[in-house]
């Protein structure tokens, strides 16, 4: 392959795809990237499209982009994702529902995003992109029309498949067809692939008809679990108190809170607060010598073990979300653990990409 390849994400979180790339050693170019930073806007789509026609402004992108500005709230994954990756303003949209795919048709090799699980309000006979209308699945839909990219890889949790009844993922599917792609689905867990992490994901290839048959990644033996990938030290501020201690350790929470598991539960976006996730018991001798660890944690019994508790860093959960650690982490505390819990695995990602590369020549023009 001689060509970069043109990369377009939504829902882009803090780049999973681009990691993916970057790992496998394939030169891509971002041809943009969207996301909201999780900011509700208090104006409807059609006021603010009413508004925009009686503005000053040329460019309906940059009237959007001003009014998340006016918000004041902070862009968390917007200055991860810039802080990481080879992007511009241009190239950035923080509201896919403004974002016009047809200035992109046929200049996209792989388009990667994955909407909220939503409500369809309407459900018609065809199931087709009408009934998805309203929607922010109807929004990614439409961009695959407008940019008719060679491939596209459409994440979800599994729940979609039953959601509402199962009338939600007929919706789906019957509308990726009709836009005129070959599709397979399937879901795919984390430790399957790499990373000791029970994660569960419904991943949706679409590619276009004239390739052959796409396979998803056959899974392989897990050879690492969690201590692989836990940092020699973290700050003392991760040790938990005697409440933290007795609250993880406690059996009646176990779906809550684990400790010392080879392979995690399922990261979320509110991982490591209020002990939520998974965390680490060290025995006594190893920490005795640290007197900010012994002055802030408390020294309990684990499994006939003396020690203390502490919480995953959230470089550990970059890690056990198949990130490098070349990967900067340039926003607080919250938002950091955050966006780990939120993004897709990078090392599933890399997999699926082996694999359409197998049949898809993204040398040929589109």
């Amino acid at each position: 392959m001689s060509k970069k390849i043109k990369v377009a994400t939504v829902f882009s979180g803090i780049g999973a795809p681009e990691q993916a790339l970057k790992k496998l050693n394939i030169d891509y170019d971002i041809v943009f990237a969207c996301d909201n930073d999780e900011i509700e806007l208090k104006e409807s789509f059609e006021d603010i499209k009413r508004n925009f026609k009686k503005s000053q402004y040329s460019d309906i992108n940059k009237y959007v982009s001003d009014i998340y500005s006016n918000t004041k709230k902070p862009k968390y994954v917007k200055q991860s994702y810039f802080a990481n990756y080879d992007i511009d303003e241009e190239r950035w949209y923080p509201d896919i529902r403004f974002l016009d795919g047809k200035k992109y048709k046929n200049n996209i090799d792989i388009f990667i995003g994955g909407s909220p699980c939503q409500s369809f309000s309407i459900i018609g006979k065809r199931g087709g992109l009408e009934d998805a209308r309203g929607t922010l699945f109807y929004e990614y839909a439409r961009l695959v029309k407008e940019m008719q990219p060679k491939v596209f890889v459409y994440e979800n949790v599994p729940g979609m498949l039953v959601h509402d009844g199962g009338n939600t993922w007929k919706v789906i599917q019957n509308v990726f067809k009709s836009l005129g792609y070959k599709i397979k689905y399937q879901v795919l867990n984390s430790k399957d692939y790499g990373i000791p992490q029970n994660r569960k994901r419904l991943f949706v290839v679409g590619i276009k008809k004239q390739y052959p048959d796409f396979s998803f990644p056959e899974p392989f033996e897990l050879q690492k679990t969690m201590f692989d990938f836990l940092e020699e030290e973290v700050n003392f501020r991760h040790y938990l108190g005697k409440k933290g201690f007795e609250f993880v350790t406690n059996p009646n929470y176990k779906n809550r809170a684990r400790v010392n598991k080879e392979i995690i539960q399922t990261e979320k976006a509110n991982q490591q607060f209020n002990w939520n996730g998974d965390f680490v018991f060290e025995e006594l001798e190893k920490v005795k010598d640290n007197p900010k660890i012994m002055t802030r944690a408390y020294v309990g019994d684990f499994e006939g073990k003396k020690g203390v508790i502490r919480q995953l860093s959230y470089r550990e959960c970059m890690r056990l979300m198949g990130f490098s650690d070349d990967y900067k982490i340039v926003v607080p505390n919250v938002p950091a653990y955050r966006q780990a819990g939120n993004s897709i695995v990078v090392n599933v990602i890399e997999e699926i990409i082996k694999e359409i590369f197998k049949v898809v020549d993204f040398d040929e023009e589109n």
